[in-house]
């Protein structure tokens, strides 16, 4: 199933895709996207119901596609070829860092270039959506605690990231950094999350053209290792990290403006589009 949220910020309603192409509003069958929805249960009353039988949504905005997230988990240098465009090596361990739940947004809303910034850059990410309770999960276990999957754009901004000391926080989480969406796709119509081609343009160029293949930690190793550490709940978001070709790692550097626009996507999961704006 593709879910989504649909309707202005901060008054989305859950919605379905449905195999017409239509958005199908989901109101009369649970209240959001979020929390018990997620589980094996709540998935599978959304299942049960006929999405020809739901109102169709026209026109409408599309929101983050997952409702209460409580924590956005990001996992830095991720990528083998990543990591070598930066000239970072690849971490032992994987390196944690979290965005703040207040950048998160529709697929379609504008990035917001910050005040002061000179340095906003582009992430197209594969987002692992928590389905249930995970704590002390094994890697063997760990697909079961994964209601889906969707595309993110782990917007960041570098001169804050790396230049104005401490950890990488304060350069991930400005107003609109944090694009889910279209929609959360179930597991089970992802067959391998280790094989997802993705891609991200600005003004239509060619930017980033990987594939998860080159992931060095994969899905299930980060849900098993990150369950050690903290408990992982319904809703929570973990960004697993982005292949080559980021402004960063261009010579010479190249980030984004005022004017300029950005589209990104995952095979299966959908497509982002977003208008670059100034705070």
């Amino acid at each position: 199933m593709k879910l989504l949220r649909h309707g202005p910020a901060g008054a989305e309603k859950p919605g379905i895709l449905h195999e017409d192409g239509t958005v199908r509003d989901l109101s009369a069958i649970v209240s959001d996207i979020g929390g018990d929805v997620l589980s094996d249960a709540g998935l599978a009353k959304i299942r049960a119901a006929d999405p020809a039988r739901l109102p169709i949504v026209t026109g409408a905005r599309l929101g983050p596609c997952v409702a209460g997230t409580g924590k956005f988990i990001c996992i830095g240098l991720n990528y083998s070829d990543h990591a070598a465009e930066t000239g970072a090596t690849v971490p032992p361990e994987p390196i944690i860092f979290m965005k703040a739940t207040s950048a998160i947004v529709g697929p379609n809303d504008p990035i917001i270039i910050p005040r002061t910034s000179e340095k906003t850059d582009w992430e197209v990410e594969l987002a692992v959506i928590i389905g249930k309770k995970a704590k002390y999960v094994t890697e063997a276990d760990a697909m079961d605690y994964v209601a889906g999957y969707a595309v993110t754009n782990d917007v960041s901004e570098r001169a804050f990231q790396t230049e104005r000391s401490g950890q990488w926080t304060k350069g991930k989480s400005c107003d609109n950094f944090g694009q889910i969406g279209p929609w959360l796709v179930t597991r089970d119509e992802v067959a391998d999350p280790q094989d997802l081609p993705m891609w991200l343009t600005v003004n239509g160029k060619k930017m980033q053209d990987g594939s998860t293949r080159t992931m060095v930690y994969g899905v299930k190793y980060l849900v098993s290792y990150l369950s050690q550490f903290m408990t992982l709940h319904p809703g929570d978001v973990i960004s697993t990290g982005t292949p080559p070709g980021v402004g960063l790692g261009m010579k010479p550097p190249q980030y984004l403006k005022a004017g300029d626009v950005v589209e990104l996507g995952i095979e299966g999961l959908g497509q982002q589009r977003q208008d670059v704006i100034a705070d």
